[in-house]
This record gives C-alpha cells, sequence and structure tokens, in this order.
C-alpha cells in the first residue's frame, strides 16, 4: 500500500484532483446507502444532519434528503459567510451528493430490523464512508460545520463544539423515539469514529520501541544483525545523573517484539524499554 500511496501521489496533478473526487463521491454514496439501509428503518438517530432528518422523519413524515439538502446547503454558505474560509468545490460536492443517494435509495429493502444490528452496521458503514470521503480531502458538511461556527463565536474547541451538537441530537432522539434507540445511536457513533481512523490510517501491526542502556551500542548491533531492522540513535541526557545517555529507537513488526525484548535482557537486563503502536509507518521495509 506505502508503495501504491507513492505512486498515486507522483501522478498529475489533475489526475490525483480527479481520484480526489471519485473518492468523495464513492464515500459520500457509501454513507448515503447505509444510511438507508440500517439507520433510518431502526430508527437510529447517530448524531449530525442525518440524525436529525431521521427524527424530523419519525415525527413528522418528511423525506430524510430534502431535510439534509434543506440544513446542508443553507449551512455550507452560511460558513462562507461567518467563517470567511474558502470552503472548497468538494465541500460542495459532498453536501449535495450525499442527500442525493438518500433520495435514489430511498425505496431499498433494509436487511434488518433489529436496531443494534442496525446501530453496528450503520456506523461501520458510515464510517467507512466519511473515511473515504475524508481522503478525498472532501467532506459531506453537517456538524462539523457546525462546531466551526460555535467555535468561532464562543471559543469552545471544534471537538467539543461538534460533540455538544451530536449530544443534543442524540438526546432529541432519546424524547422522540426511546433510550433504548438514543443509547444504539451512541454506539453507531463510536464505531463511526473508530472505522473512520482505520480507513485514514490503516490497520498497523508495528510497534515502537524506545530503549535506553548503558549498552546501547552494543544492543544496536543485534538489532541490526539479528533482526535487521534499522535502528535511530537519538541523544539524550540522564535526569538523574545528567550524563549523556543516547536512547535508541526501532520501529518493528508486532511479530518480531518478542525477539527484540530478549536481545534487550539479554544484552543488558537492566536496560529500561518503552514499547508503544505505531498509528501508521511508511517507508522502506513497511506497508501501510
Amino acid at each position: 500500500m506505502a508503495s501504491l500511496y507513492r505512486k498515486i501521489m507522483s501522478l498529475n496533478p489533475k489526475v490525483i484532483l480527479a481520484l480526489e473526487y471519485v473518492e468523495i463521491l464513492v464515500g459520500a454514496a457509501i454513507v448515503g446507502l447505509t444510511f438507508n439501509l440500517f439507520l433510518l428503518p431502526n430508527e437510529i438517530a447517530a448524531g449530525g444532519i442525518s440524525g436529525l432528518s431521521t427524527i424530523l422523519h419519525g415525527l413528522f413524515g418528511w423525506s430524510p434528503a430534502i431535510v439534509q439538502w434543506a440544513f446542508n446547503i443553507p449551512l455550507f454558505f452560511l460558513g462562507i459567510i461567518l467563517l470567511g474560509k474558502d470552503f472548497s468545490i468538494k465541500t460542495l460536492v459532498g453536501t449535495v451528493f450525499l442527500p442525493l443517494v438518500v433520495f435514489l435509495t430511498q425505496n431499498v429493502e433494509p436487511p434488518t430490523s433489529n436496531p443494534l444490528l442496525g446501530a453496528l452496521f450503520g456506523g461501520v458503514g458510515i464510517g467507512f464512508g466519511l473515511g473515504i470521503v475524508f481522503r478525498g480531502k472532501g467532506s459531506t458538511g453537517g456538524t462539523a460545520l457546525i462546531g466551526q461556527i460555535i467555535h468561532k463565536f464562543t471559543h469552545i474547541s471544534s471537538g467539543i463544539s461538534m460533540v455538544l451538537v451530536d449530544g443534543c441530537i442524540v438526546i432529541l432522539s432519546a424524547v422522540v423515539f426511546s433510550l433504548e434507540k438514543a443509547l444504539y445511536a451512541l454506539i453507531s457513533i463510536y464505531l463511526t469514529g473508530k472505522v473512520i481512523d482505520i480507513v485514514q490510517m490503516g490497520f498497523s501491526n508495528s510497534k515502537m520501541a524506545i530503549i535506553i542502556s548503558e549498552r546501547e551500542e552494543e544492543i544496536r548491533q543485534v538489532i541490526l544483525n539479528e533482526i535487521d531492522r534499522g535502528v535511530t540513535k537519538i541523544p539524550g541526557i540522564g535526569g538523574y545523573t545528567n550524563n549523556d545517555r543516547p536512547v535508541l529507537m526501532c520501529v518493528l513488526d508486532q511479530s518480531e517484539l518478542t525477539k527484540l525484548k530478549q536481545i534487550v535482557v539479554r544484552v543488558d537486563p537492566a536496560a529500561f524499554v518503552i514499547v508503544s503502536n505505531s498509528v501508521e509507518v511508511m517507508g522502506e521495509g513497511f506497508q501501510t
């Protein structure tokens, strides 16, 4: 994947732009179809304008697509006026195309009437679609834009603002539908966020090890020769002794972690080792 990513990035800028628009359209299509298949028929108002359209559909029978257009398009232009940002055409494309897909697929037969399954598969599908949209550097409007507007005039962070808006929608769904449906909506929102991260950053089995040892040179040589991984030597100073204490940093696959720990213990049982997950690794020897 890393080599494929680099090949794509080396293409003509116009080709890259075209691919980004394709990602936005495909991602928005997945979001719209998922909404009609899992969230709307099970009355799962999982935040956002789509969640609000689910509530208004339950109350008054209003078409979710019309509701989403009615809120998202004015929000787009309100953002231009209030925020003064150069909103790209990509945002407008996502804002218009998503409700169009909702409209075109409104008569699709839902595969389940179980609200738990609706929340689970709805959250995964929405997260997958939005992740693709974000990879195309696009947006589908909605609460993200509302969060930016609230942030400008209240100085509350955009993230907290979005949580507040989505929280209000979930609370409203508890009143309109039921507390149980609102709890399902929270499950869906959580899954959406997790899947977005996975789509944008991928599954990573890589680990990053930080090794502090008085025998760092021996450890460095053994890692290079026995594990065949690169090692970065970082200058450091001991906080207690105030002496120079070089730090070794090594990124490796999870399958190699046990061998690394065995090597460190063998060379220096007193070594200090910190291991953490690497969300994304790009470079020779790794695939993302």
